[in-house]
């Protein structure tokens, strides 16, 4: 067998995808998973909003019996959403949840939700853990530890070292607050960083530049970062002081570029292959879903707006509590 040269002789480390995230997180205390377009984007409106969320793998039918057992929200297809239903859009979790109080939220998506389920999967024992899902599996009982009342759980701590990782959601939003909470916490051991990317058609791993660039951005204050780390570093770097145009010009395969309004009640294609600011952008036609789309690339591009480190505990993301300073 080829020996696979990996990145363990440096404290920051970054890759891509599922199989990235298998590869960095072993050893690291922190893993910062980045999905700008759009999990983590939406994760970081919902905690602010005091929203815990599941992160769960794109629908795979068991998600309804999951979020009915824990009194949860399911979110819905994007252009399936009604006035009062949350998607994985952003802009639909900050408008529900300024007309009413939401307590937790099952989010799948196919990339950085899926990623972070297996993260939790892998990162050791949990109170009411699911081996498949990294969430609680239907047949838990809350009473036995696995979720309290998301307006209770801010995270104050980390696990010891040697007991799993530390998951975090990070965004363009909220990357800088997220990395320094994670520094203050460090005490010298690794962090690792997995951007999520989209898929292709045939389902293969498509790189996406945002996702770069939001590694970028939290990587940007730490030292001895591996060659592909400081690549990230780079990246965001050339366009810092552009943020929200670059985000709204990144490329998209010609497939959903030409994608037109999709029809009432119907999944669009773009999030079951590639996606990227400009394909969401340029659905902005009259319909409620598409004028969505169109904010949801203005709110990824909200860079360090955030108020909130999403942290995974239990497998539910909920907001952390905030570095004492003095």
């Amino acid at each position: 067998m080829k020996r696979v040269f990996g990145q363990e002789r440096y404290a920051a480390r970054f890759e891509w995808g599922p199989s990235g995230a298998d590869a960095v997180a072993p050893g690291a205390a922190f893993v910062a998973v980045v999905d700008v377009l759009s999990f983590t984007t939406a994760l970081s409106v919902a905690v602010e909003n005091d929203i815990a969320v599941l992160p769960y793998p794109w629908r795979d039918g068991t998600e309804v019996a999951t979020a009915a057992r824990y009194g949860a929200e399911l979110a819905v297809g994007r252009s399936a959403a009604g006035p009062d239903e949350i998607s994985l859009s952003p802009a639909t979790i900050r408008r529900v949840a300024a007309g009413r109080r939401i307590e937790r939220l099952v989010l799948p998506s196919p990339n950085g939700s899926a990623i972070c389920a297996r993260l939790s999967a892998a990162s050791g024992p949990r109170p009411a853990g699911d081996a498949a899902h990294g969430g609680p599996r239907p047949g838990d009982d809350a009473a036995a530890g696995g979720l309290r009342p998301a307006r209770d759980t801010a995270v104050s701590g980390t696990r010891p070292p040697g007991d799993g990782v530390t998951v975090l959601g990070v965004c363009l939003r909220n990357a800088a607050l997220a990395g320094e909470w994670v520094r203050a916490r460090l005490a010298g051991r690794p962090v690792a960083v997995v951007a999520a990317g989209e898929r292709w058609p045939d389902g293969s791993l498509r790189p996406a530049v945002e996702d770069l660039w939001g590694a970028g951005a939290f990587l940007a204050g730490f030292t001895d970062l591996s060659p592909e780390a400081e690549s990230a570093v780079a990246a965001y770097q050339a366009v810092a002081n552009r943020v929200p145009a670059a985000l709204a010009a990144t490329a998209s395969g010609r497939e959903l570029a030409a994608l037109t309004a999709p029809a009432p009640g119907r999944e669009l294609a773009a999030f079951t292959g590639p996606a990227s600011a400009r394909e969401l952008a340029a659905l902005d036609h009259p319909g409620t879903a598409a004028r969505s789309f169109a904010e949801d690339v203005a709110i990824a591009a909200e860079v360090d707006a955030s108020t909130a480190v999403p942290v995974l505990r239990d497998g539910w993301f909920r907001r952390a509590e905030p570095t004492p300073t003095g």
